[in-house]
């Protein structure tokens, strides 16, 4: 087989294994925006307790104070509660 042919063969394969790379891709990105689009969406009170874990989280590890914790917790259980 001469240089032009493996040359051809070579980048015919690799552009095939980058085509179906893309499709799986895709693919997986697909299914995962449909798991996001058809899960159900938390009540209320779940996410203010994921909140309220979250900002204690952040307390326990000094990325904020706990004064910051309570009036952002409020304000978000203002906004979560309010579209209740």
């Amino acid at each position: 087989m001469n240089n032009n042919a493996v040359r051809y063969v070579t980048r015919s394969t690799a552009l095939a294994a980058g085509a179906v790379a893309t499709a799986a891709t895709s693919v997986a990105a697909a299914a995962l925006a449909g798991y996001i689009m058809f899960s159900p969406v938390p009540d209320a009170s779940a996410r203010m307790n994921g909140v309220s874990e979250d900002l204690r989280r952040a307390v326990q590890l000094n990325q904020i104070t706990e004064e910051q914790a309570v009036k952002f917790e409020a304000k978000l259980a203002g906004r979560i509660l309010g579209e209740a």
